[in-house]
């Protein structure tokens, strides 16, 4: 069985934590196992390898999430890269002809489709198994998962089931044949939806890779992964919903009854959080139903507070009461400027600093953490002069070819156009960066090969 989990997002209703590099499935705030904080995608992951579903993955995200998904994942996962965002159809088709052509899975392998940040247990991931052998046995040609509704909610599709005994039971262990589905109704349809045992559309889909590699082809047949990737606006782009599900002519459903959470907005996120308090924050008298995440270096101070949710990052700060937070997502486009904080393949950065002078240069300050053994890129930068300061750990240093060791306290000064990188020791790298020049874009970046 093949999975592909879907990461996307643009990071607004859990700014400023979130942005449009780091959506809410990778902030590291929910508690694990061993005591630790995990993301939503290293819990789901988790999941999956621990459910015994012998399953391999495959992301299929975009450009600006590839290196937090190393970072977090590591190799354990394939990653599936779209060349623009198209919405759900093109990133699955996109994924299941990288199944066919470059991992050259068979036609009648099973493939799960799922998002990559649902808040779910154990039995989930059985429904999971009990889809794959729907589909296995010729069910239908597509196999949906249908949420046990909590309630008549306006947020989610129906699937709305054919009339069987199973059906009735509401815990039948068999797929069963779906007969309409209803987009995002009224809470009075909905209700109406609930009483003919309609299920939510949890965005969880199986079928065999040669089914979809047929829909696929009715846009375009390729003999490499490559030319679909050249050829990919020509991939229509909207919902895997409404290109697929809906014309469907043989679908089936197979319930879940079981904890499951969208964790997208601020209120939803606090319930499930492990503790009232992160980073540097002290609590005064009198706070009721607060919740605070101070990711900055310097304190944060609540107090007499109720209903409330407190955020600050470097890319802002937030104060709303829990049930207007959601509302955040209207006013995000105003708040979101450059991405202060990112996590890279090699580790993280975040900006201290940025001025704009008189005359028109610029200056930005960060500080840059270089996980154990990693490096960055050979580069070049064409509009700025670069200054690091080496503040913990070692490391070696390349700048034009040659190569020295780097310690604590050590400043390396990088002009503008010359090829230069680091690579980190055992235990990390951290250094100062300061960037002198103008335009101060992440774009002014020209990449080589360097073998370490």
């Amino acid at each position: 069985m093949q999975l592909i989990l879907l990461s996307g997002g643009s990071g607004k209703r859990l700014w400023p934590l979130s942005n449009n590099a780091r959506s809410k499935q990778f902030l590291p705030v929910l508690a694990s196992p061993n005591g630790g904080k995990e993301s939503m995608i290293q819990r789901l992951v988790r999941q999956i390898y621990s459910s015994g579903l012998n399953a391999d993955i495959t992301i299929a995200t975009n450009t600006g999430q590839r290196d937090s998904i190393i970072s977090q994942l590591g190799e354990r996962v394939k990653i599936v890269l779209e060349p623009e965002r198209r919405d759900t159809f093109p990133a699955i088709a996109l994924s299941t002809i990288f199944l066919a052509i470059d991992k050259q899975c068979p036609e009648d392998e099973v493939v799960v489709v799922m998002p990559c940040d649902a808040y779910t247990e154990e039995g989930y991931f059985e429904v999971i198994g009990r889809m794959a052998e729907a589909v296995k046995q010729n069910a239908a040609d597509l196999v949906l998962m249908g949420i046990a509704p909590t309630a008549p909610s306006e947020k989610y599709g129906y699937i709305v089931p054919e009339k069987s005994d199973d059906n009735l039971s509401g815990g039948s262990s068999q797929w069963i044949a779906v007969k309409r589905f209803a987009e995002k109704p009224s809470a009075e349809k909905a209700a109406e939806l609930i009483k003919e045992h309609a299920m939510w559309n949890g965005g969880v889909f199986a079928f065999r890779l040669g089914y979809m590699m047929e829909v696929v082809g009715k846009y375009i047949n390729a003999s490499s992964f490559e030319e679909v990737v050249n050829r990919y606006s020509e991939l229509p782009a909207i919902s895997f919903d409404y290109e697929v599900v809906e014309k469907a002519k043989s679908v089936a459903v197979v319930r879940y009854d079981g904890l499951w959470k969208d964790l997208g907005t601020w209120n939803t996120l606090c319930d499930e959080l492990p503790e009232s308090y992160f980073g540097k924050v002290v609590a005064g008298e009198g706070n009721v139903n607060v919740h605070a995440i101070n990711e900055l270096n310097i304190p944060m101070f609540v107090s007499g507070l109720k209903d409330t949710v407190v955020a600050a990052s470097a890319d802002g700060i937030m104060v709303s009461g829990k049930e207007e937070s959601e509302k955040i997502k209207d006013y995000a486009d105003q708040l979101i400027t450059r991405p202060m904080y990112e996590e890279r393949r090699w580790g993280t950065y975040k900006v201290l600093d940025a001025v704009t002078y008189k005359d028109g240069r610029e200056s930005l300050t960060k500080t840059i953490t270089l996980n154990p053994g990693k490096h960055i890129s050979y580069q070049v930068h064409h509009h700025r002069k670069e200054v690091w300061t080496v503040v913990e750990g070692e490391g070696e240093f390349v700048l034009d070819g040659e190569r020295k060791a780097v310690h604590p306290n050590d400043v390396l000064v990088i002009p503008v156009g010359h090829s230069h990188a680091i690579k980190a020791g055992s235990k990390g790298l951290t250094f100062i960066e300061v960037q002198i020049g103008s335009p101060l874009i992440e774009e002014d970046i020209e990449r080589f090969d360097y073998q370490w």
